[in-house]
């Protein structure tokens, strides 16, 4: 029988660029501690994602697996590719086997495409493990969300659930969840300067891994 342990592998990918999925990505890996795999690294910035991860959730480096392809570009995975003249090749992007949970962050949203010929969605179902979709709270995330979702049920991924990003909002939580069928795993309140004790707060006072583990057992039991 599998562990809990080794249950906790998710895929966080956002509605949108600039949405928080490698805050709530280092959320979940310290609250797990978890292994973190950012396949797709576009644009380099002050320090990468999982550099960020690595200093927000503050596990050891063994913890964070090696991207796949880093390119220097902030755009489009297939478009940062070729500018710097190199192929993508799928191998490389199957899942890392390792013992215990795994956090893979996507690069963007789920239509960005990999290659001239090959979204990203494609990857995400091909990797068939649950989804953890990541929306902001305020205006936009209505339509965002749930133009996401649709994708995803279309292609008959699974969605563990939704998690909020920003300034509380007194009604979109409540729509999400009624259009979208999908349950609200957690709030993630704004704060302006984050650290690891933070993210403890958060992680604890949200109870966040036993709903992780109601959604799991749940789907086991459908």
């Amino acid at each position: 029988m599998t562990s809990i342990k080794n249950q906790f592998k998710f895929i966080i990918c956002g509605t949108d660029t600039d949405i928080g999925k490698t805050l709530i990505s280092a959320l979940f890996v310290r609250g797990l501690n978890s292994f973190y795999w950012k396949p797709i690294q576009s644009g380099i910035g002050s320090e990468t994602d999982s550099q960020a991860v690595k200093r927000l959730a503050k596990v050891e480096q063994g913890k964070i697996i090696n991207e796949a392809y880093i390119f220097r570009e902030p755009v489009s995975p297939h478009w940062a590719a070729e500018k710097d003249q190199k192929i993508i090749n799928f191998q490389q992007l199957n899942l890392p086997n390792v013992d215990g949970s795994l956090i893979v962050e996507t690069a963007g949203g789920l239509m960005v495409p990999i290659t001239r010929n090959y979204l990203q969605i494609e990857q995400i179902k091909k990797w068939g493990i649950p989804v953890i979709l990541i929306c902001k709270s305020g205006l936009g995330t209505l339509n965002h969300t749930l133009l996401s979702v649709e994708a995803l049920k279309k292609r008959n991924i699974n969605i563990l659930g939704l998690v909020i990003n920003g300034k509380k909002h007194l009604d979109n939580p409540k729509t999400l969840t009624e259009f979208s069928n999908l349950p609200i795993i957690a709030e993630f309140p704004y704060i302006q300067e984050i650290d690891s004790n933070n993210l403890d707060i958060i992680w604890r006072e949200l109870n966040i891994k036993n709903k992780l583990i109601s959604l799991l057992k749940s789907k086991e039991n459908k």
